[in-house]
């Protein structure tokens, strides 16, 4: 089913019981840099058009700065109010950031993305990877996802409370510290096991034992221990070069796959792309109370501002956190609304209509109009 498959159960979720919202929905909307000032629009129309046309009531977006943008109007990419202003919103939509090339002194930091997600402790970073019917996929089999813990393991720009976990103390040596918590590792494996409840009951856990016994065997250890509490899952183990290797050859063959930092942002990118491309590879990252849609592709600065970028990704992220909201919420027609964005996004495309980087000839302006009439066809 196109509505469940990807969906981030959150523990305290309740019942929806009606298409109404009991209080105004705010959600966050950050353009970001490159295509976002095409992509994140885009996306906003065809959420506007998907809640209207199930009856809900009209979200009320919050325009936040973010990047180059923020840069020139507060001085830095990640302004301190666009932080207090994500506190009390339950949800947002980023669009992605071109940090490499900021100018200095921002140009080494962590990334805007990077500070929101550790600022607000988004620890479960959720990457589906689906082939679609009408783009060109090496494993057209391929429906999985990837379940990536988001806020340690290998990646030292965020894995420290205050500082960075690599360092060097001598010009000529350079360190890193790797940081494995028997607690992050047990929420993610939660994650990972209620999503699995909902798809095929299959988690393949992602590690390299044989020469990080302590590190990768904590997260091995601790997501097998948790999945011991969810009858029928299916637990299974992957090195993870042996991992890569799998998904080029029968990709198809996995469920739910979890894992630490580093492998799932390396694994997820090359599942977007074996399933077709990584401009229609959707994420989110979410923590127990609040979610940011964010595609995983960047921000494209060589077709910027072209009519040409494609915002399909950014579309499928923004029905995840509906579907998110929904569960949070208790509002059906939230989840009926990021079906009809799901369904016209996979219609659209089988029809032919794509962007140039899938081989079409839509622009980003006549893509977004065709999954809007589509999703007001349902």
């Amino acid at each position: 089913m196109l509505s469940n498959d990807c969906r981030v159960t959150p523990p305290s979720a309740t019942t929806p019981d009606s298409g109404r919202a009991p209080t105004p929905l705010r959600l966050g909307l950050l353009v970001g840099d490159g295509i976002g000032h095409e992509i994140v629009p885009a996306t906003r129309r065809v959420v506007d058009t998907a809640v209207a046309a199930v009856g809900h009531e009209p979200i009320d977006w919050v325009l936040l700065p973010i990047g180059f943008d923020a840069i020139d109007s507060h001085g830095t990419p990640i302004p301190d109010e666009t932080l207090t202003a994500l506190e009390g919103l339950a949800g947002w939509v980023l669009g992605p950031h071109d940090s490499a090339a900021y100018p200095e002194p921002f140009r080494g930091d962590l990334t805007p993305g990077g500070v929101i997600r550790k600022r607000f402790d988004l620890f479960a970073n959720i990457r589906p990877a689906r082939a679609h019917a009408g783009v060109r996929s090496t494993v057209p089999d391929m429906d999985l996802v990837i379940v990536r813990e988001n806020t340690e393991g290998f990646y030292a720009d965020r894995n420290m409370h205050t500082g960075s976990g690599e360092f060097m103390p001598t010009p000529d040596v350079a360190m890193a510290v790797a940081v494995f918590t028997r607690r992050a590792c047990e929420r993610i494996a939660h994650t990972a096991c209620r999503l699995a409840t909902q798809r095929r009951g299959r988690v393949t856990v992602v590690h390299k034992t044989n020469v990080l016994p302590l590190t990768t065997g904590l997260f091995l250890d601790a997501v097998t221990d948790v999945a011991a509490g969810y009858p029928g899952i299916r637990v299974d183990a992957e090195h993870v070069d042996a991992m890569a290797a799998h998904l080029v050859r029968r990709g198809g063959d996995f469920d739910v796959v979890v894992t630490e930092n580093m492998f799932g942002d390396i694994l997820s990118d090359l599942a977007g792309e074996l399933s077709g491309s990584l401009g229609t590879a959707p994420s989110l990252n979410a923590s127990e109370t609040q979610a940011m849609a964010q595609a995983a592709h960047g921000a494209a600065p060589d077709i910027a501002g072209r009519n040409r970028a494609n915002p399909t990704a950014l579309m499928l992220s923004a029905a995840m956190l509906l579907d998110w909201l929904s569960d949070r919420r208790g509002e059906v027609g939230l989840t009926r609304a990021a079906d009809r964005i799901r369904r016209a996004v996979a219609d659209t495309l089988a029809a032919g209509v794509a962007t140039a980087d899938l081989g079409g000839l839509a622009s980003t302006a006549e893509f977004t109009e065709t999954v809007g009439a589509r999703i007001l066809r349902r």
